[in-house]
């Protein structure tokens, strides 16, 4: 017989397997780089819907399918307006300085503590800084699902000076995802999978099940180790937590994207859309209501990048 091999159980590559500390991720926006897109603002907050199953002509160059109509699953993205909290101004890598904006929502003081004194962006110099990012937050209230809004870090594509333009212009308004994204355009959605709480290592890990007249359980590892060093290390399967995880999900194609409001209505666990909506091809992380953060993408393939579909009606 064969030497049997028994190559251990899940990657390391997601460690420790704890719940994130908070719902929407940090971004490696130095990587993120420009596509070449009007809109230089790299990111966008929005809320998982629910989904279905759309009938589209495929239009890909050199498919089987061209010119045909077929199905495809989708994701509803409802994506409410964002607003810009405050302008964050870096030199050599670190936060030096941060402005923040007025007239900000009465619901952000439940969030966050607001300062009344700030600095002004007319008394920011630019030769003192040479990077800049926002801090947005999402007008959630207008979807109906809640109140408080979230709130992240987005960075923007350009120059310096292209970066304090796009600040200025839309110092106080609201910036609607239409204007960021096209019909298209490839993403990537990185947020927080369903939490399933404390499980077992056959759920946790996929170890085998033992036979049915093995001691001590049959849903558990056989040994949690040697006798020397004497102690369980961490490469053991072990019962704990699953699911709630920070996880980025590559190159989802926007199928179609609009105004929402009368368009999907009924959606299980989730209701009417009552803002912008974002439709992208296959599935995404997380429950409906969940928050999620929709970035450039940052390693395109050109398979995804030429196909192209043109949408007929939802089911």
């Amino acid at each position: 017989m064969p030497t049997r091999k028994s190559p251990r159980k899940g990657s390391l590559q997601f460690w420790p397997r704890k719940r994130a500390e908070k719902f929407l991720p940090s971004v490696n926006w130095n990587a993120i780089k420009s596509t070449g897109s009007k809109n230089p603002l790299n990111g966008f907050i929005c809320y998982k819907a629910g989904m279905a199953s759309a009938a589209v002509k495929d239009l890909t160059e050199h498919s089987m399918t061209k010119n045909k109509k077929i199905v495809v699953p989708v994701t509803i993205l409802e994506c409410p307006p964002i607003k810009i909290l405050s302008a964050r101004f870096y030199k050599n890598g670190i936060v030096a300085t941060e402005v923040l904006a007025e007239n900000l929502e009465k619901e952000l003081k439940k969030k966050i503590k607001i300062p009344k004194k700030t600095k002004k962006l007319e008394e920011i110099k630019k030769e003192d800084f040479d990077d800049l990012r926002v801090i947005a937050y999402s007008v959630v209230k207008k979807t109906k699902i809640k109140k408080t809004p979230d709130i992240t870090e987005i960075g923007l594509s350009g120059n310096y000076e292209e970066k304090l333009k796009f600040v200025k212009e839309n110092w106080g308004k609201e910036i609607s995802a239409l204007n960021v994204f096209e019909n298209g355009e490839i993403l990537d959605v990185r947020g927080l999978t369903k939490g399933k709480g404390l499980q077992g290592p056959v759920k946790r890990f996929g170890i085998t099940l033992k036979s049915h007249k093995s001691e001590k359980g049959v849903r558990r590892p056989g040994s949690l180790g040697p006798w020397h060093p004497a102690r369980v290390t961490f490469r053991v399967p072990m019962a704990g937590q699953i699911g709630l995880f920070t996880r980025v999900v590559y190159n989802h194609k926007i199928i179609d994207s609009g105004k929402g409001e009368g368009k999907f209505k009924n959606l299980k666990n989730y209701g009417n859309v009552h803002t912008d909506y974002i439709l992208v091809k296959g599935s995404v992380q997380g429950p409906v209501k969940r928050q999620l953060l929709l970035t450039r993408a940052i390693r395109e393939t050109k398979k995804r990048k030429k196909k192209e579909f043109e949408l007929i009606e939802l089911r």
